[in-house]
């Protein structure tokens, strides 16, 4: 082997990184690709099964032992409290519908307003669940910019319903109320009044809305309303 061959063959080592380092890179990225596809799954997976053994833990006791099945098993029945219920809900809304059920739940409801503190409550709930399951009523259905929480800085809001009564009376018409949610919980936040003309409304679902704050902003609506990453943190990923 000549001089210039064995330099040649040097300069190829320096230059060219060992094949194990290559391994290792591959490795790398096989396994946080793993985490990203099975965690979401294993989130899934894991909030369903922590919800139905919440609702098996309330219900399966209330069942006589002679009418549970897990007593003639010898193993328990997962979703089984979750069922029980859906059919008892069922039933309950079938009896209520007609003038029998609906003369006795007005009854109850006469019996429950006349205590001062669960008339409230019971009220504020009742008000709450009609608006989240009318299908005549439309909540949280336009995402939003909202000049909060000071002049020059927006923030992400969904509305909610137009200003009634009271607030309509004092802030004027054409005011709409603004759910501001925290992140990365977004189950809190604030409630704000504002004009129609002082909002930026976006062209995003809901959905694609809440993604943007329960990811403090890291995934960001494409034009189908799937979330994706920002190239800022694709590079830095």
């Amino acid at each position: 082997m000549s001089a210039n061959d064995k330099d040649d063959k040097d300069i190829e080592i320096l230059v060219k990184p060992p094949r194990h380092k290559g391994l290792l890179l591959w490795l790398r990225n096989s396994f946080l690709t793993g985490i990203v596809v099975s965690a979401p799954i294993g989130a899934t997976v894991w909030l369903v099964w922590s919800f139905l053994r919440w609702v098996d833990g309330r219900v399966v006791p209330l069942i006589p032992a002679e009418y549970n099945p897990e007593t003639y098993l010898p193993f328990a029945v997962p979703g089984l409290g979750l069922l029980i219920a859906v059919v008892v809900l069922t039933f309950l809304g079938a009896i209520t519908a007609n003038f029998f059920g609906r003369t006795l739940l007005g009854l109850g409801e006469r019996l429950v307003e006349r205590v001062p503190l669960v008339s409230s409550i019971y009220g504020t709930v009742k008000q709450i669940v009609q608006t989240v399951l009318s299908q005549q009523e439309q909540s949280f259905d336009t995402v939003v910019l909202i000049e909060y929480p000071r002049p020059g800085v927006r923030a992400v809001g969904f509305v909610s319903a137009p200003a009634q009564g009271e607030i309509e009376k004092h802030l004027g018409t054409d005011v709409v109320g603004v759910f501001v949610p925290t992140a990365p919980n977004p189950t809190s936040g604030f409630l704000i009044y504002e004009k129609r003309e002082n909002l930026i409304f976006l062209d995003m679902p809901v959905e694609a809305g809440a993604k943007l704050i329960i990811s403090a902003g890291l995934v960001y609506p494409n034009g189908n309303g799937n979330g994706t990453q920002p190239e800022d943190s694709k590079r830095t990923a």
